[in-house]
């Protein structure tokens, strides 16, 4: 007998390296874009909804488009064109938003999302098509982990990375920073070029399989028209709904009015779909529901945990580490100055004294203690919020390993849980992270005082734990379950599920000012979370029925469909995901 082969594909690094690179221009930007937006100097001065809208908003627009840019890889372009040319995009869409302008910057968004969708799910893709090798399949799984750990070293360095240009040259500097490393990404994939030309071939449709740009225009084209529709329709103003129709932000009206066609879409799918394939597609379509919540909450780590980090954080740099530090411009120095007049400098926070003058000082000190003690010039030296950025890779880096070797001594034993139950427990301990934040509110006395950063560690290890329970099996169980004519449809649906639970994150968001009682704020969150579990835990039954039946059953897919996207349903392959 042969002895096993052990070598990964000779394109391997080069992809693992481009979407570390990738990876890394994309958390830098993601990690500053609410702060620069909040900034008073340097950005927009926007509110803590403002931001917290415009931030749902392009990082829903940003998981819609991958629907796309595979749909066209997969029919038309091929794989590494796309890549190539979304990383460009990418790459001139983040400098161009360091420019502070509101033209700049939307332009810079808009070529984000464009950009992302052509690179995100292809690249992945192009990976999976190397392992179609039988030389390469016993180490699929293995080398989706080493692309993953690209993922989350790119993550976790971008923020330190960010945080001295920040401190050095400024936000403009950071967002080029981040153009540069996706255009180094780009770099090193032409470098690895001549190992992945034979496995991009266009896929050639199947028999009775609609042609591409029907697919597209059928979801696409309604949903952009309806949020047309929802943008420019005005309601009945009151109190609290000026001009919009549905809420108070007219670009979220935009957003869920084009979720409408959307719906509709895989409503039609489901139901004309043949009796024998209708439990499997309903199922799949729950499941997709079912974790909006999940991103509604996760992704709030760019919005409330910033704002969280920022202003209800003691962020103070040890003394001992103080001059270090700070040669190294990886702290930032925060001067107290406090002045009767409001001063876009100083975050538009203030308290008031007495009831004649309002004092006015830099957002870290509204909660500092003694602060009325301070004299002007007083200065600390704090880390960086976007830092704090970097606990959810540190976390995911440390955790992988043990939630694998855990599912996998399951496994052995013939007691692993099936994807619905891994969803339940994953809804079930994301909802006990926003517990920990509940306790971390009660702890800063509801925000008059700074907490500990370690409530922030404690967080985040609790999410990350959920994470990794539910986000790695998602397209693994479209791969392994939709009907083949279906696969790339019910992906979708996954990537459009994402994306409005993104959008939900900014809207709960944009709620925060609203709460004078934070901690009633995370328990919102916790109340979410626990809604969709009891849900899917009510629904339990019926969908391990249905995954039983169609496990039994080993619907055989094409080799396209399934390499393309299949992951390891014990966790060991995070990428489509991150």
């Amino acid at each position: 007998m042969a002895e096993k082969q052990r070598k990964h594909p000779k394109g391997l690094p080069y992809l693992f390296l481009s979407e570390m690179w990738e990876r890394f221009g994309y958390y830098l930007m993601i990690g500053i874009f609410t702060l620069y937006l909040k900034d008073g100097t340097q950005g927009f001065e926007m509110t803590e909804a403002e931001s917290a809208s415009l931030y749902g908003t392009f990082i829903a627009l940003v998981f819609f488009t991958p629907f796309i840019g595979g749909l066209l890889a997969d029919r038309v372009f091929g794989y590494r064109p796309p890549i190539i040319f979304g990383g460009v995009v990418m790459g001139v869409g983040y400098c161009l938003m360091g420019i502070h302008s509101y033209t700049m910057l939307y332009t810079g968004m808009v070529l984000v999302i464009l950009g992302n969708g052509l690179f995100k799910p292809n690249i992945s893709t192009l990976l999976g098509n190397l392992y179609n090798n039988p030389q390469f399949a016993a180490q699929k799984d293995e080398g989706y982990n080493i692309f993953y750990m690209g993922i989350n070293i790119g993550a976790f360095v971008c923020n330190i990375v960010s945080a001295f240009l920040i401190n050095k040259y400024g936000y403009s500097v950071a967002f080029i920073g981040a153009g540069v490393g996706m255009f180094i990404g780009v770099v090193v994939f032409l470098m690895g070029n001549k190992h992945y030309i034979e496995v991009d071939v266009i896929k050639k449709a199947a028999p009775g399989e609609k042609p591409w740009w029907i697919d597209l225009g059928i979801v696409v084209i309604p949903a952009v028209l309806f949020a047309f529709i929802g943008y420019f329709i005005n309601g009945v103003p009151s109190e609290t709904n000026t001009h919009s129709f549905l809420v108070k932000d007219d670009v979220t009206d935009a957003f869920l009015f084009a979720c409408i066609p959307v719906i509709f879409f895989f409503g039609y799918v489901l139901y004309s779909s043949p009796k024998s394939e209708r439990r499997v597609v309903s199922a799949i379509l729950v499941v997709c529901l079912a974790v909006m919540p999940f991103w509604a909450i996760f992704k709030q780590n760019g919005t409330v945990l910033n704002t969280w980090a920022n202003n209800y954080t003691d962020r103070e740099v040890p003394d001992a580490l103080k001059d270090g530090l700070k040669a190294m411009y990886l702290v930032e120095t925060i001067e107290y100055v406090k002045g009767k007049e409001p001063s876009p400098v100083l975050d538009h926070h203030f308290r008031k004294v007495g009831d004649k003058e309002a004092i006015q000082y830099p957002s870290y000190f509204k909660n500092y203690t003694n602060v009325a003690s301070l004299k002007p010039g007083h200065e600390v030296v704090a880390f960086n919020t976007n830092i704090f950025q970097s606990v959810n890779p540190f976390w995911v880096i440390v955790l992988t390993p043990l939630i694998v070797g855990f599912f996998r001594f399951l496994r052995y034993r013939k007691m692993e849980p099936s994807i619905p139950i891994k969803f339940v427990i994953g809804l079930f301990i994301t909802g006990l992270s926003c517990l920990v934040m509940v306790a971390a509110a009660n702890d800063a006395m509801n925000g008059s005082m700074k907490t500990s950063y370690w409530w922030f560690f404690a967080a985040y290890g609790v999410i990350t734990v959920g994470e990794l329970c539910l986000s790695p099996i998602g397209l693994s169980m479209v791969s392994k379950l939709a009907p083949v004519r279906l696969t790339a449809l019910l992906m979708g649906a996954w990537f459009i599920s994402t994306s409005i639970g993104n959008k939900l994150s900014g809207v709960i968001a944009s709620l925060w000012d609203q709460y004078d009682d934070k901690a009633s704020f995370f328990m919102l969150n916790f109340y979410l979370m626990m809604g969709a579990t009891l849900i899917l835990v009510l629904l339990l039954p019926w969908l391990l029925k249905v995954f039983r039946e169609q496990n039994k059953a080993g619907v055989s897919k094409t080799s396209e469909a399934s390499d393309s996207s299949k992951l390891n349903e014990s966790g060991e392959s995070i990428i489509d995901q991150l």
